[in-house]
């Protein structure tokens, strides 16, 4: 069995009410993915915007596997301390990995948190040297369209992510850099500018699947 695990903010953990992109993801790997597989995690929960905490089970659909590693307001340096323990106990073959828009708008600069993808790495792979990752670069949001210097951090975070996943990359651990998704629209595509819709939710998946099946051929092309 292939066990895959998304870790994220709170672009992937979801508040209530939601679908997530997870159980996108998770419809698409169950109507083409050929073998045995499961969302692992050690998180279930979605955040509760009116408690302030990540305590609701109220799914849109709550009839699939919820397991993940994500949380509001959690980044690449949140994650990096987790991730072994996570990695091992849930024992995780692939990570999904959306992260990056929390650091750099709250907590550390592009460079800073590049180290953080690396510490990370490193992490995942000292519980399992077999691990796979398909990351996701910092997708567009509405603060970029207006705080300029954000925005070029993000570019330039986005930059050292390639560079990064380019260089970690190796045969029997290797590292996939999604491509944002295309025509990601935060008018069209997210419900305030960042987290995001069903739309977003589709796109999103799209994109994490869209990258494995060309990188790694696994599963199928994103349709939905």
């Amino acid at each position: 069995m292939l066990r895959f695990m998304p870790v994220g903010d709170s672009m992937t953990i979801g508040s209530a009410g939601e679908h997530t992109w997870r159980y996108r993801m998770w419809q698409h790997l169950r109507d083409t993915y050929g073998g045995p597989f499961a969302l692992v995690g050690p998180r279930e929960t979605l955040y509760d915007k009116a408690a302030g905490a990540p305590t609701s089970y109220e799914y849109a659909d709550p009839d699939f596997p919820r397991a993940h590693l994500a949380g509001w307001g959690e980044g690449w340096q949140h994650m990096a301390p987790l991730i072994a323990e996570a990695v091992r106990s849930c024992r995780a073959d692939v990570l999904l990995v959306s992260l990056g828009l929390i650091d750099l708008g709250f907590y550390t600069n592009a460079d800073q948190t590049a180290e953080n993808v690396h510490r990370f790495v490193a992490e995942a792979r000292s519980a399992n040297p077999r691990i796979r990752m398909a990351v996701l670069p910092v997708i567009p949001n509405v603060r970029a369209t207006t705080d300029a210097p954000f925005a070029a951090q993000v570019t330039r975070f986005n930059e050292l992510l390639a560079k990064t996943v380019a260089d970690l990359d190796e045969p029997r651990s290797p590292l996939l850099l999604a491509s944002p998704p295309p025509s990601y629209d935060i008018n069209l595509d997210t419900y305030d500018g960042t987290h995001p819709n069903a739309s977003g939710e589709h796109r999103i998946a799209a994109a994490f699947a869209d990258a494995m099946h060309q990188g790694w051929d696994l599963g199928e092309p994103y349709e939905g």
